[in-house]
């Protein structure tokens, strides 16, 4: 038996192959498949509706809980969003008093560091 390394797409897999008899190698033993990452959804934009403040994810997971809305009145360290990642519960808050001028995304959404949750005034 021969064991390898294969990446695919950045994911690693150990791979065996076994030798028959007459010494080809037979088909290898597929390793589980990796998990299929759904793309994330394109928020709607509304043209002109971007507040000066931007809420964005500091990691990426997928949001449980939308705790806001477009409109309003948010105090600095209010729960906006509940962002899921690595199996725990991330409280995303407001960093500013402010109104909610527009929210990019829904529960079930997944995002990367760094994308837009809210915008506020």
């Amino acid at each position: 038996m021969k064991s390898y390394t294969i990446t695919v797409n950045g994911n690693v897999y150990e791979v065996t192959v076994e030798e028959n008899k007459n010494g080809a190698p037979a088909a290898p033993k597929a390793a589980p498949k990796a998990p299929v990452k759904a793309a994330p959804k394109a928020a709607p934009k509304v043209a002109g509706a971007q507040g000066s403040v931007k809420v964005v994810a500091p990691m990426p997971g997928k949001i449980l809980t939308v705790k806001t809305s477009e409109g309003a009145a948010v105090k600095r360290g209010q729960v906006l969003f509940i962002l899921e990642a690595m199996k725990m519960e991330n409280e995303i808050v407001a960093p500013q008093d402010g109104t909610i001028v527009s929210v990019d995304v829904a529960a079930g959404d997944n995002v990367e560091a760094g994308n837009t949750l809210a915008t506020l005034n």
